[in-house]
């Protein structure tokens, strides 16, 4: 069997899991031979299919993320490494990136807060060459993938990644504020929500879920951003599609003025911060 049949094999079986059967089965067998997807399609259809690639079809149709198979996600034309620890950085959060960089082009200091794979963090130094950054997670396995990007990215000079949990006191006093710019992507899924297989199974739940309204995280952080901005600061939070009115009046309560920005789908995706107005 060739590499081209079997994609094509794989693609037909995957279609009962997947909306995205043929690119997934791609992308798998790229990953297995080694190669990147437009050598595959270019030289390499005609090739013997490599072992791994059974096992990786077979991981893919129990729901298991393409990204978590391969150990890789691309997020703002970077490549990432992914594992189970952290969530997959996914397109949609790159209006994060976008709109910091509009709105805080001159950030010298930038806070991601539950950085994850430091996606967001480094996406952000990477265009912005003036900049240091600190993320922080709860979780220790996470912060060990994001050192590994910025690693990988030749950015680990100019991040800092530290443990911390914004509900504890004093969780902010290590991290040397105040800051131009913070990020954050809190949990925001409502603890009882329905989520495909591929996320419920497989990504951590503690980057997920926020309560029973999905809010808690924003309670508990958000009140607390006036003090770690410097004078003039930005702050963008990613918010569930239908919570803006929600988070907006937190905001609000805590001296901010919103404005909304949606993403490539149209949906609600974050909210830009600053303070009075």
């Amino acid at each position: 069997m060739t590499v081209s049949q079997a994609i094509r094999e794989a693609a037909a079986r995957l279609a009962i899991t997947s909306d995205t059967a043929r690119l997934d089965a791609e992308v798998l067998m790229a990953h297995a031979l080694g190669t990147s997807r437009s050598d595959l399609l270019l030289r390499r259809l005609n090739d013997a299919v490599p072992a791994a690639f059974v096992n990786a079809v077979e991981r893919r149709l129990r729901h298991e993320p393409v990204a978590y198979i391969t150990g890789g996600q691309e997020f703002f034309g970077l490549p990432f490494t992914v594992t189970p620890d952290v969530l997959i950085p996914r397109g949609d959060s790159e209006v994060v990136v976008e709109r910091a960089l509009a709105a805080s082009p001159g950030a010298r200091r930038v806070l991601d807060c539950g950085t994850g794979s430091g996606a967001l963090l480094l996406a952000v130094l990477a265009n912005l060459p003036q900049a240091q950054g600190v993320g922080i997670d709860r979780s220790h396995t996470a912060l060990a993938v994001a050192q590994r990007n910025a690693e990988a990215l030749d950015l680990a000079p100019r991040a800092r990644f530290t443990p911390a949990n914004w509900t504890q006191a004093g969780w902010e006093e290590p991290l040397g504020g105040p800051f131009d710019l913070i990020l954050a992507n809190p949990p925001y899924v409502e603890a009882h929500a329905e989520l495909a297989a591929s996320v419920r199974d497989y990504e951590p739940a503690g980057a997920l879920f926020a309560g029973d309204d999905g809010l808690d995280a924003y309670r508990a952080l958000v009140p607390q951003l006036p003090r770690l901005l410097c004078a003039g600061g930005i702050a963008l939070v990613e918010i569930g599609a239908r919570q803006a009115v929600a988070v907006g009046a937190l905001a609000e309560a805590a001296g901010f003025h919103a404005q909304l920005h949606r993403d490539l789908g149209g949906r609600p995706r974050v909210l830009e911060l600053c303070m009075g107005g």
